[in-house]
């Protein structure tokens, strides 16, 4: 029977997991794997799985109940292994960096922040900064014919938006990194040129929220930040 992992713990976790299932229709029972370091809550694997909004509130739900009662390392979901055995395995292969993310999570929920801003603003700034994207965007008005001087302003337009979209997502990532442990880097949206995960300690999550929400006024309303959390600290596994 293939095994189910939904997290990762260290062998002295509490697991007060009464009344909380698995993932699986019917439900599946949950159960622990253990090394003399490590513990790793399971189940059977169900045929089929997909991420049905109920197995993914079943998985993150098993995650919630751990991380109160301690450090705990959240596995992706749908994460199947062969069997317990190569489960046991990979706790004893893997002991070391294991034993280490715990420590570093532990304490700790993962915030993810999202910024995006007004392209209209930013085309604004670009244009009133840059000389050179003035006298091509003049050109071709002047000559709608001048096709090299188009694909010349796109380019330098692309480029100074992605320049100052990496110079601002940097600042904003420096400003607020002293207020949370560490660091991650998402893949940025279509939509938002900022997408990054910051692992805060418990007792410090109402002082990062609050410089989130200065740096967003600093910024003015031309820039939107989304911030999302306490979240399992899945960046940081």
């Amino acid at each position: 029977m293939a095994t189910y992992l939904y997290a990762i713990t260290g062998a002295d976790h509490p697991l007060q997991l009464s009344g909380v299932t698995g993932v699986g229709d019917p439900a599946a029972r949950l159960r622990t794997v253990k090394t003399k370091a490590l513990c790793a809550v399971v189940s059977d694997a169900p045929d089929g799985l997909r991420a049905k909004r109920r197995d993914v509130a079943a998985h993150q739900s098993v995650q919630e109940r751990l991380l109160a009662d301690g450090a705990a390392l959240p596995m992706r979901f749908g994460l199947i292994g062969p069997d317990d055995a190569q489960v046991v395995s990979a706790l004893e292969e893997h002991r070391e960096t294991y034993t280490r993310r715990l420590e570093e999570i532990d304490g700790c929920r993962e915030y993810h922040l999202k910024v995006a801003r007004d392209e209209d603003d930013l085309l604004r700034e670009i244009v009133q900064e840059s000389a050179e994207v003035r006298r091509l965007n003049e050109r071709t008005r002047q000559n709608p014919e001048a096709y090299d001087d188009k694909v010349a302003l796109g380019e330098l337009i692309s480029q100074e938006v992605q320049a100052r979209q990496d110079r601002v997502g940097s600042d904003i990532v420096a400003r607020l990194a002293p207020s949370a442990v560490r660091t991650a880097d998402v893949e940025p949206t279509k939509s938002h040129f900022l997408s990054v995960s910051f692992l805060v300690e418990r007792d410090k999550a109402a002082a990062f929220s609050e410089a989130v929400h200065a740096e967003a006024g600093q910024r003015g309303d031309t820039y939107t930040f989304s911030l999302h959390g306490p979240l399992p600290p899945y960046s940081f596994v």
